[in-house]
Protein backbone atom coordinates (compact mmCIF):
# COMPACT_ATOMS: atom_id res chain seq x y z
CA UNK A 1 0.00 0.00 0.00
CA UNK A 2 1.01 3.82 -0.31
CA UNK A 3 2.38 5.28 2.87
CA UNK A 4 2.89 9.09 2.71
CA UNK A 5 4.17 10.81 5.71
CA UNK A 6 1.24 12.85 7.25
CA UNK A 7 1.65 16.57 6.93
CA UNK A 8 0.91 17.72 11.00
CA UNK A 9 -1.60 19.99 10.55
CA UNK A 10 -3.75 17.45 7.89
CA UNK A 11 -5.87 15.47 10.69
CA UNK A 12 -10.49 15.57 10.18
CA UNK A 13 -11.91 15.91 13.56
CA UNK A 14 -14.36 13.35 14.84
CA UNK A 15 -17.40 16.14 14.36
CA UNK A 16 -16.42 17.10 11.13
CA UNK A 17 -15.61 13.60 9.70
CA UNK A 18 -19.47 12.86 11.22
CA UNK A 19 -20.32 15.46 8.80
CA UNK A 20 -18.72 14.50 5.44
CA UNK A 21 -20.10 10.68 5.80
CA UNK A 22 -23.18 12.11 6.38
CA UNK A 23 -26.55 10.13 6.71
CA UNK A 24 -24.56 6.87 6.27
CA UNK A 25 -26.48 4.13 8.53
CA UNK A 26 -28.33 1.48 6.03
CA UNK A 27 -29.66 -2.08 6.95
CA UNK A 28 -27.18 -4.62 7.79
CA UNK A 29 -23.96 -4.41 10.18
CA UNK A 30 -23.23 -0.90 11.24
CA UNK A 31 -19.12 -1.31 11.08
CA UNK A 32 -19.98 -2.19 7.24
CA UNK A 33 -21.95 0.28 6.81
CA UNK A 34 -19.32 2.63 8.42
CA UNK A 35 -16.48 1.41 6.54
CA UNK A 36 -18.51 1.50 3.23
CA UNK A 37 -19.07 5.74 4.03
CA UNK A 38 -15.26 6.29 4.77
CA UNK A 39 -14.18 4.01 1.64
CA UNK A 40 -16.47 6.36 -0.22
CA UNK A 41 -15.30 9.82 1.34
CA UNK A 42 -11.58 8.24 1.20
CA UNK A 43 -12.05 7.44 -2.98
CA UNK A 44 -14.29 10.72 -3.98
CA UNK A 45 -11.44 13.37 -2.25
CA UNK A 46 -13.83 14.14 0.68
CA UNK A 47 -11.71 12.82 2.48
CA UNK A 48 -7.84 13.42 1.19
CA UNK A 49 -4.99 11.40 1.03
CA UNK A 50 -2.59 10.99 3.98
CA UNK A 51 -5.31 12.19 6.50
CA UNK A 52 -5.17 11.36 10.46
CA UNK A 53 -8.32 9.77 11.28
CA UNK A 54 -10.24 10.44 14.70
CA UNK A 55 -9.35 8.06 17.28
CA UNK A 56 -11.88 4.96 17.67
CA UNK A 57 -13.22 6.29 20.41
CA UNK A 58 -13.58 10.30 19.08
CA UNK A 59 -15.44 8.73 16.14
CA UNK A 60 -17.87 6.56 17.96
CA UNK A 61 -18.90 9.75 20.33
CA UNK A 62 -19.03 11.87 16.96
CA UNK A 63 -21.30 9.59 14.77
CA UNK A 64 -23.45 7.85 17.55
CA UNK A 65 -21.81 4.25 17.79
CA UNK A 66 -20.09 1.56 19.76
CA UNK A 67 -16.48 1.78 20.14
CA UNK A 68 -16.55 -1.84 19.19
CA UNK A 69 -17.95 -0.52 15.86
CA UNK A 70 -15.77 2.00 14.55
CA UNK A 71 -12.88 -0.47 15.78
CA UNK A 72 -14.18 -3.24 13.73
CA UNK A 73 -14.60 -0.57 10.69
CA UNK A 74 -10.98 0.53 10.74
CA UNK A 75 -9.74 -2.84 10.72
CA UNK A 76 -11.75 -4.06 7.67
CA UNK A 77 -9.94 -0.97 5.81
CA UNK A 78 -6.86 -1.31 6.96
CA UNK A 79 -6.97 -5.36 5.57
CA UNK A 80 -8.37 -3.60 2.25
CA UNK A 81 -5.59 -0.80 2.47
CA UNK A 82 -7.67 2.30 2.96
CA UNK A 83 -5.95 2.73 6.11
CA UNK A 84 -2.62 2.46 7.73
CA UNK A 85 -1.68 2.74 11.21
CA UNK A 86 1.86 4.05 12.39
CA UNK A 87 2.93 4.49 15.90
CA UNK A 88 3.27 8.48 16.64
CA UNK A 89 0.88 9.27 13.70
CA UNK A 90 -2.35 7.43 14.23
CA UNK A 91 -4.88 6.04 11.91
CA UNK A 92 -3.94 7.37 8.64
CA UNK A 93 -6.42 6.94 4.82
CA UNK A 94 -3.88 5.41 2.14
CA UNK A 95 -4.79 3.96 -0.79
CA UNK A 96 -4.33 -0.05 -1.67
CA UNK A 97 -1.67 -0.50 -4.33
CA UNK A 98 -3.76 -3.82 -6.24
CA UNK A 99 -7.11 -1.60 -5.94
CA UNK A 100 -8.78 -5.23 -7.51
CA UNK A 101 -7.42 -7.16 -4.58
CA UNK A 102 -9.47 -5.20 -1.45
CA UNK A 103 -12.49 -3.12 -3.07
CA UNK A 104 -15.96 -3.86 -1.65
CA UNK A 105 -17.91 -7.32 -3.48
CA UNK A 106 -19.17 -5.63 -6.38
CA UNK A 107 -21.53 -7.59 -8.97
CA UNK A 108 -18.81 -7.86 -11.68
CA UNK A 109 -14.75 -7.42 -11.82
CA UNK A 110 -13.97 -4.20 -10.09
CA UNK A 111 -12.49 -2.99 -13.50
CA UNK A 112 -16.06 -3.74 -14.61
CA UNK A 113 -17.23 -0.54 -12.07
CA UNK A 114 -18.64 2.44 -13.85
CA UNK A 115 -16.24 5.05 -12.52
CA UNK A 116 -19.41 8.50 -12.51
CA UNK A 117 -17.18 10.29 -9.60
CA UNK A 118 -15.33 12.22 -12.16
CA UNK A 119 -17.17 14.52 -14.96
CA UNK A 120 -14.92 14.70 -17.79
CA UNK A 121 -15.13 13.56 -21.60
CA UNK A 122 -13.16 10.97 -22.90
CA UNK A 123 -10.62 11.95 -25.40
CA UNK A 124 -11.54 13.25 -28.99
CA UNK A 125 -10.28 11.27 -32.41
CA UNK A 126 -8.59 14.45 -33.46
CA UNK A 127 -6.33 14.49 -30.63
CA UNK A 128 -4.14 11.96 -32.30
CA UNK A 129 -3.67 14.71 -35.40
CA UNK A 130 -2.73 17.87 -32.78
CA UNK A 131 -0.45 15.59 -31.40
CA UNK A 132 1.63 14.98 -34.97
CA UNK A 133 1.26 18.62 -35.40
CA UNK A 134 2.47 19.74 -32.44
CA UNK A 135 5.43 17.32 -32.88
CA UNK A 136 5.93 18.50 -35.86
CA UNK A 137 6.16 22.40 -34.31
CA UNK A 138 8.32 21.01 -31.60
CA UNK A 139 11.68 20.96 -33.34
CA UNK A 140 11.23 25.05 -33.30
CA UNK A 141 11.10 24.87 -29.64
CA UNK A 142 14.08 22.62 -29.13
CA UNK A 143 17.24 25.19 -29.26
CA UNK A 144 15.44 26.88 -25.80
CA UNK A 145 15.67 25.81 -22.51
CA UNK A 146 11.53 24.58 -22.21
CA UNK A 147 10.89 26.50 -19.58
CA UNK A 148 8.15 29.03 -19.76
CA UNK A 149 6.61 30.21 -16.42
CA UNK A 150 3.93 31.95 -18.22
CA UNK A 151 3.42 29.95 -21.26
CA UNK A 152 4.52 29.20 -24.51
CA UNK A 153 4.18 32.33 -26.69
CA UNK A 154 1.93 30.61 -29.35
CA UNK A 155 -0.50 29.33 -26.52
CA UNK A 156 -0.85 32.37 -24.73
CA UNK A 157 -1.55 34.18 -28.05
CA UNK A 158 -3.85 31.38 -28.82
CA UNK A 159 -5.74 31.71 -25.89
CA UNK A 160 -5.85 35.31 -26.03
CA UNK A 161 -7.14 35.43 -29.09
CA UNK A 162 -10.28 33.41 -28.20
CA UNK A 163 -11.12 35.77 -25.66
CA UNK A 164 -11.24 38.37 -28.42
CA UNK A 165 -13.40 36.29 -30.67
CA UNK A 166 -15.76 36.24 -27.55
CA UNK A 167 -15.59 40.19 -27.73
CA UNK A 168 -13.55 40.41 -24.52
CA UNK A 169 -10.29 42.36 -25.97
CA UNK A 170 -7.41 40.46 -24.70
CA UNK A 171 -3.49 40.20 -25.16
CA UNK A 172 -0.77 37.56 -24.56
CA UNK A 173 0.25 39.63 -21.70
CA UNK A 174 -2.88 38.63 -19.47
CA UNK A 175 -2.58 34.90 -19.89
CA UNK A 176 -0.67 32.39 -17.54
CA UNK A 177 -0.86 28.82 -18.47
CA UNK A 178 -0.78 27.01 -16.04
CA UNK A 179 -0.94 22.53 -15.43
CA UNK A 180 -4.48 22.54 -15.70
CA UNK A 181 -7.19 24.78 -13.92
CA UNK A 182 -6.74 23.39 -10.23
CA UNK A 183 -3.74 24.64 -10.86
CA UNK A 184 -4.99 28.19 -11.86
CA UNK A 185 -7.32 27.70 -8.72
CA UNK A 186 -4.63 27.22 -5.82
CA UNK A 187 -2.33 29.81 -7.57
CA UNK A 188 -5.48 32.21 -7.31
CA UNK A 189 -6.22 31.54 -3.78
CA UNK A 190 -2.52 30.97 -2.38
CA UNK A 191 -1.52 34.73 -3.76
CA UNK A 192 -4.67 36.49 -2.08
CA UNK A 193 -5.54 34.01 1.10
CA UNK A 194 -3.91 32.58 4.14
CA UNK A 195 -4.77 31.57 7.24
CA UNK A 196 -7.68 32.63 9.04
CA UNK A 197 -9.60 34.69 5.55
CA UNK A 198 -12.53 33.83 4.29
CA UNK A 199 -12.61 32.66 0.65
CA UNK A 200 -16.65 33.23 -0.52
CA UNK A 201 -17.46 30.14 -2.59
CA UNK A 202 -21.15 29.05 -4.31
CA UNK A 203 -22.61 26.35 -2.67
CA UNK A 204 -22.76 23.90 -3.84
CA UNK A 205 -19.71 24.23 -5.80
CA UNK A 206 -16.56 22.28 -7.22
CA UNK A 207 -15.00 19.82 -4.38
CA UNK A 208 -10.88 20.64 -5.33
CA UNK A 209 -12.22 24.60 -5.13
CA UNK A 210 -12.87 23.99 -1.20
CA UNK A 211 -9.97 21.75 -0.76
CA UNK A 212 -7.81 24.75 -2.41
CA UNK A 213 -9.28 27.51 0.42
CA UNK A 214 -8.83 25.03 3.29
CA UNK A 215 -4.94 24.04 1.89
CA UNK A 216 -4.14 27.56 2.50
CA UNK A 217 -6.17 27.71 6.36
CA UNK A 218 -8.48 30.09 4.84
CA UNK A 219 -12.01 29.47 5.70
CA UNK A 220 -14.66 28.99 2.88
CA UNK A 221 -17.75 31.02 3.29
CA UNK A 222 -20.74 29.58 1.23
CA UNK A 223 -23.17 31.70 -0.75
CA UNK A 224 -26.07 29.58 -2.38
CA UNK A 225 -26.77 28.62 -5.76
CA UNK A 226 -29.55 26.20 -5.97
CA UNK A 227 -31.81 25.49 -8.85
CA UNK A 228 -32.90 29.05 -9.26
CA UNK A 229 -28.51 30.30 -9.30
CA UNK A 230 -26.52 32.30 -7.71
CA UNK A 231 -27.85 34.57 -4.55
CA UNK A 232 -26.50 37.69 -5.53
CA UNK A 233 -27.86 39.62 -2.59
CA UNK A 234 -26.50 37.14 -0.43
CA UNK A 235 -23.49 37.52 -2.27
CA UNK A 236 -23.23 41.35 -1.72
CA UNK A 237 -23.72 41.40 2.02
CA UNK A 238 -20.93 38.82 2.23
CA UNK A 239 -18.41 40.69 0.57
CA UNK A 240 -19.74 43.78 3.11
CA UNK A 241 -19.92 41.69 6.09
CA UNK A 242 -17.58 39.28 5.89
CA UNK A 243 -14.87 41.17 3.62
CA UNK A 244 -13.64 38.39 1.53
CA UNK A 245 -10.46 37.80 0.18
CA UNK A 246 -11.53 36.05 -2.87
CA UNK A 247 -14.65 34.97 -4.27
CA UNK A 248 -14.86 31.50 -6.42
CA UNK A 249 -18.02 31.24 -9.07
CA UNK A 250 -18.52 29.27 -11.86
CA UNK A 251 -20.56 31.37 -13.83
CA UNK A 252 -21.56 28.76 -16.88
CA UNK A 253 -23.49 25.54 -15.92
CA UNK A 254 -22.00 25.34 -12.39
CA UNK A 255 -20.92 21.87 -11.63
CA UNK A 256 -22.58 20.70 -9.90
CA UNK A 257 -25.80 21.95 -10.76
CA UNK A 258 -25.98 23.12 -13.75
CA UNK A 259 -26.85 26.76 -13.90
CA UNK A 260 -25.67 29.46 -15.11
CA UNK A 261 -25.43 33.50 -14.90
CA UNK A 262 -27.52 35.68 -16.51
CA UNK A 263 -25.31 39.02 -18.69
CA UNK A 264 -27.13 41.15 -16.06
CA UNK A 265 -26.07 38.85 -13.26
CA UNK A 266 -22.59 38.93 -14.47
CA UNK A 267 -22.61 42.30 -14.55
CA UNK A 268 -23.67 42.68 -11.29
CA UNK A 269 -20.82 40.58 -10.02
CA UNK A 270 -18.56 42.72 -12.30
CA UNK A 271 -19.63 45.82 -10.27
CA UNK A 272 -20.06 44.18 -6.97
CA UNK A 273 -15.62 43.32 -7.39
CA UNK A 274 -14.80 46.85 -8.44
CA UNK A 275 -16.90 48.29 -5.27
CA UNK A 276 -15.94 45.98 -2.81
CA UNK A 277 -11.84 45.86 -4.33
CA UNK A 278 -12.71 42.38 -3.97
CA UNK A 279 -10.88 39.49 -6.47
CA UNK A 280 -14.26 37.75 -7.94
CA UNK A 281 -12.86 34.12 -10.26
CA UNK A 282 -14.95 33.13 -12.90
CA UNK A 283 -14.00 29.07 -13.70
CA UNK A 284 -15.19 29.17 -17.15
CA UNK A 285 -13.93 25.15 -18.33
CA UNK A 286 -17.58 24.16 -18.99
CA UNK A 287 -18.34 27.27 -21.00
CA UNK A 288 -17.19 25.42 -24.32
CA UNK A 289 -20.10 22.74 -23.59
CA UNK A 290 -23.25 24.74 -24.09
CA UNK A 291 -25.53 22.18 -25.14
CA UNK A 292 -28.94 24.11 -25.85
CA UNK A 293 -29.16 28.10 -26.40
CA UNK A 294 -26.45 30.52 -26.99
CA UNK A 295 -23.11 30.18 -25.44
CA UNK A 296 -23.54 32.05 -22.18
CA UNK A 297 -22.01 35.87 -22.41
CA UNK A 298 -18.07 36.10 -21.15
CA UNK A 299 -17.43 36.07 -17.75
CA UNK A 300 -15.21 39.48 -18.06
CA UNK A 301 -17.59 40.99 -20.38
CA UNK A 302 -15.71 43.82 -22.36
CA UNK A 303 -12.73 43.60 -20.73
CA UNK A 304 -13.20 46.88 -18.53
CA UNK A 305 -13.95 44.69 -15.39
CA UNK A 306 -10.24 45.84 -14.20
CA UNK A 307 -8.17 44.36 -12.20
CA UNK A 308 -10.71 42.79 -9.63
CA UNK A 309 -12.29 40.13 -12.34
CA UNK A 310 -10.15 37.29 -13.10
CA UNK A 311 -11.09 34.01 -15.78
CA UNK A 312 -9.68 30.71 -15.79
CA UNK A 313 -10.28 28.53 -18.71
CA UNK A 314 -9.02 24.88 -19.16
CA UNK A 315 -8.92 22.35 -22.31
CA UNK A 316 -9.56 19.39 -20.32
CA UNK A 317 -13.26 19.50 -20.22
CA UNK A 318 -13.69 20.28 -23.57
CA UNK A 319 -11.18 18.16 -25.14
CA UNK A 320 -8.96 15.79 -22.71
CA UNK A 321 -8.44 15.77 -18.79
CA UNK A 322 -4.91 14.16 -19.75
CA UNK A 323 -3.71 17.14 -21.51
CA UNK A 324 -3.35 19.44 -18.19
CA UNK A 325 -3.50 22.91 -19.66
CA UNK A 326 -5.22 25.39 -18.17
CA UNK A 327 -4.84 29.08 -17.71
CA UNK A 328 -5.53 32.44 -15.79
CA UNK A 329 -6.80 35.64 -17.99
CA UNK A 330 -5.87 38.96 -15.55
CA UNK A 331 -4.22 41.70 -15.25
CA UNK A 332 -0.47 41.83 -16.64
CA UNK A 333 0.68 42.93 -12.89
CA UNK A 334 -1.11 39.26 -11.34
CA UNK A 335 -0.14 37.20 -14.18
CA UNK A 336 3.74 38.22 -13.92
CA UNK A 337 3.28 37.77 -9.66
CA UNK A 338 1.26 34.36 -10.32
CA UNK A 339 4.36 33.34 -12.48
CA UNK A 340 6.48 33.49 -10.35
CA UNK A 341 4.79 31.80 -7.36
CA UNK A 342 4.11 29.14 -9.83
CA UNK A 343 7.88 28.13 -9.33
CA UNK A 344 7.62 26.93 -6.24
CA UNK A 345 5.33 24.31 -7.45
CA UNK A 346 6.27 23.04 -11.00
CA UNK A 347 8.05 26.31 -12.78
CA UNK A 348 6.48 25.64 -16.05
CA UNK A 349 3.59 23.44 -18.32
CA UNK A 350 5.33 21.06 -20.41
CA UNK A 351 5.86 22.40 -23.92
CA UNK A 352 4.21 19.49 -25.94
CA UNK A 353 1.35 19.37 -24.40
CA UNK A 354 1.19 23.52 -24.73
CA UNK A 355 1.12 22.98 -28.70
CA UNK A 356 -1.11 20.28 -28.43
CA UNK A 357 -3.63 22.86 -27.01
CA UNK A 358 -2.71 25.45 -29.38
CA UNK A 359 -3.44 23.11 -32.23
CA UNK A 360 -6.74 22.22 -30.48
CA UNK A 361 -7.74 25.69 -29.24
CA UNK A 362 -6.75 27.35 -33.28
CA UNK A 363 -8.08 24.17 -35.17
CA UNK A 364 -11.31 24.64 -36.99
CA UNK A 365 -12.93 21.02 -37.67
CA UNK A 366 -15.35 20.78 -35.51
CA UNK A 367 -14.43 19.22 -32.88
CA UNK A 368 -16.38 21.06 -30.24
CA UNK A 369 -19.73 20.80 -32.30
CA UNK A 370 -18.96 16.68 -31.77
CA UNK A 371 -18.61 16.86 -28.53
CA UNK A 372 -21.72 18.73 -27.46
CA UNK A 373 -23.76 16.76 -30.12
CA UNK A 374 -22.61 13.53 -28.56
CA UNK A 375 -22.96 15.29 -25.09
CA UNK A 376 -26.53 16.10 -25.58
CA UNK A 377 -27.45 12.49 -26.85
CA UNK A 378 -25.94 11.04 -23.62
CA UNK A 379 -27.45 13.88 -21.39
CA UNK A 380 -30.88 13.31 -22.89
CA UNK A 381 -30.26 9.01 -22.79
CA UNK A 382 -29.39 9.60 -18.82
CA UNK A 383 -32.35 12.01 -18.11
CA UNK A 384 -34.33 8.50 -19.76
CA UNK A 385 -33.50 5.69 -17.75
CA UNK A 386 -33.64 7.91 -14.69
CA UNK A 387 -37.20 8.49 -15.72
CA UNK A 388 -37.74 4.34 -16.43
CA UNK A 389 -35.59 3.12 -13.74
CA UNK A 390 -36.06 5.62 -11.22
CA UNK A 391 -38.85 7.76 -11.37
CA UNK A 392 -39.25 9.02 -7.72
CA UNK A 393 -36.18 10.92 -8.49
CA UNK A 394 -35.49 14.63 -9.59
CA UNK A 395 -33.01 15.71 -11.76
CA UNK A 396 -32.24 18.77 -13.39
CA UNK A 397 -32.18 19.05 -17.15
CA UNK A 398 -28.90 21.28 -17.66
CA UNK A 399 -28.37 23.59 -20.99
CA UNK A 400 -24.51 22.35 -20.75
CA UNK A 401 -21.75 20.60 -18.67
CA UNK A 402 -21.10 17.88 -17.95
CA UNK A 403 -23.58 16.29 -14.93
CA UNK A 404 -26.90 16.17 -13.56
CA UNK A 405 -27.75 17.31 -9.92
CA UNK A 406 -30.46 15.18 -8.97
CA UNK A 407 -32.94 15.60 -6.25
CA UNK A 408 -33.02 12.33 -4.53
CA UNK A 409 -36.07 13.12 -1.88
CA UNK A 410 -34.05 11.75 1.02
CA UNK A 411 -31.05 12.77 2.76
CA UNK A 412 -29.50 9.52 1.62
CA UNK A 413 -26.79 10.61 -0.95
CA UNK A 414 -23.55 9.01 1.24
CA UNK A 415 -25.45 5.82 2.12
CA UNK A 416 -25.62 5.44 -1.52
CA UNK A 417 -22.55 6.37 -2.90
CA UNK A 418 -21.16 3.92 -0.66
CA UNK A 419 -23.26 0.98 -1.46
CA UNK A 420 -23.21 1.48 -5.05
CA UNK A 421 -19.73 0.11 -5.93
CA UNK A 422 -21.44 -3.33 -4.54
CA UNK A 423 -23.92 -2.84 -7.85
CA UNK A 424 -21.13 -1.72 -9.91
CA UNK A 425 -21.33 1.98 -9.77
CA UNK A 426 -18.99 4.42 -7.99
CA UNK A 427 -20.81 8.33 -7.70
CA UNK A 428 -19.74 11.33 -5.64
CA UNK A 429 -22.46 11.98 -2.86
CA UNK A 430 -24.17 15.29 -2.69
CA UNK A 431 -22.00 16.23 0.53
CA UNK A 432 -18.78 16.33 -1.73
CA UNK A 433 -19.52 19.23 -2.87
CA UNK A 434 -20.52 21.13 0.32
CA UNK A 435 -18.35 22.99 2.92
CA UNK A 436 -20.51 21.73 5.69
CA UNK A 437 -21.89 18.37 4.45
CA UNK A 438 -25.06 19.44 3.43
CA UNK A 439 -26.88 18.18 0.53
CA UNK A 440 -27.82 14.95 1.22
CA UNK A 441 -30.31 15.01 -0.53
CA UNK A 442 -28.83 15.49 -3.94
CA UNK A 443 -26.03 13.17 -6.19
CA UNK A 444 -24.11 14.22 -8.89
CA UNK A 445 -24.64 12.04 -12.20
CA UNK A 446 -22.26 12.83 -15.06
CA UNK A 447 -23.30 12.39 -18.45
CA UNK A 448 -19.63 11.86 -20.15
CA UNK A 449 -19.50 7.95 -19.86
CA UNK A 450 -20.33 6.03 -23.08
CA UNK A 451 -23.69 5.21 -23.28
CA UNK A 452 -23.65 1.68 -22.40
CA UNK A 453 -21.98 2.60 -19.39
CA UNK A 454 -24.73 4.88 -18.30
CA UNK A 455 -27.09 2.58 -19.02
CA UNK A 456 -25.21 0.07 -16.29
CA UNK A 457 -24.62 3.03 -14.00
CA UNK A 458 -28.33 3.71 -14.04
CA UNK A 459 -29.56 -0.13 -13.12
CA UNK A 460 -26.67 -0.22 -10.73
CA UNK A 461 -28.09 2.63 -8.77
CA UNK A 462 -31.46 1.57 -8.77
CA UNK A 463 -30.25 -1.55 -7.33
CA UNK A 464 -28.17 0.56 -4.48
CA UNK A 465 -31.42 3.05 -4.01
CA UNK A 466 -33.50 -0.57 -3.48
CA UNK A 467 -30.96 -1.54 -0.48
CA UNK A 468 -30.75 1.41 1.75
CA UNK A 469 -34.61 1.69 1.63
CA UNK A 470 -34.86 4.96 -0.71
CA UNK A 471 -37.82 4.85 -1.45
CA UNK A 472 -39.71 4.05 1.68
CA UNK A 473 -37.32 6.97 2.62
CA UNK A 474 -38.82 8.68 0.01
CA UNK A 475 -42.21 8.32 0.58
CA UNK A 476 -42.37 8.85 4.10
CA UNK A 477 -41.02 12.83 3.41
CA UNK A 478 -38.27 14.76 4.68
CA UNK A 479 -37.72 17.31 6.89
CA UNK A 480 -38.07 21.07 5.69
CA UNK A 481 -34.19 21.46 6.43
CA UNK A 482 -33.19 18.92 4.39
CA UNK A 483 -31.98 21.52 1.76
CA UNK A 484 -29.20 23.32 3.93
CA UNK A 485 -27.36 25.71 1.93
Amino acid sequence: MTIIDLPPDRRIAGARLAAVLGTWQRPGPAYGALADALRSAVLSGSVPLSTRLPSERELAEAVGVSRTTTTAAYDLLRDEGYLVSRRGSGTVTTLPVDRSASAPDTVGPVDALVDLTIAAPSAPSSLHGAYLAALDALPRHLTGTGYAPAGLPVLREAIAQRYRDRGTPTTPEQILVTTGAQQAIHLLVAAHAGPGDRVAVEHPTYPHAIEAVRAVGARPVAVPAGPDGLDLDLLESTLRQSAPRLVYLIPDHRNPTGTSLTGAERERVRSLARRHRTLVVGDEVLRDLTLDGPEPEPFDGDGTGGAHVVSIGSVSKAFWGGLRVGWVRAHPDLVARLAVRRGHVDIATPVLEQLVAAELLTADDGTLERRRAGLRERRDLLLDALADELPGWRPNAPAGGLALWVDLGAPLSSALAALAPRHGVRVAAGTAFSVDGSFEDYLRIPFSASPDDLRRAVTGLRRAWTDVGGEAHRLVGRPATAMVV
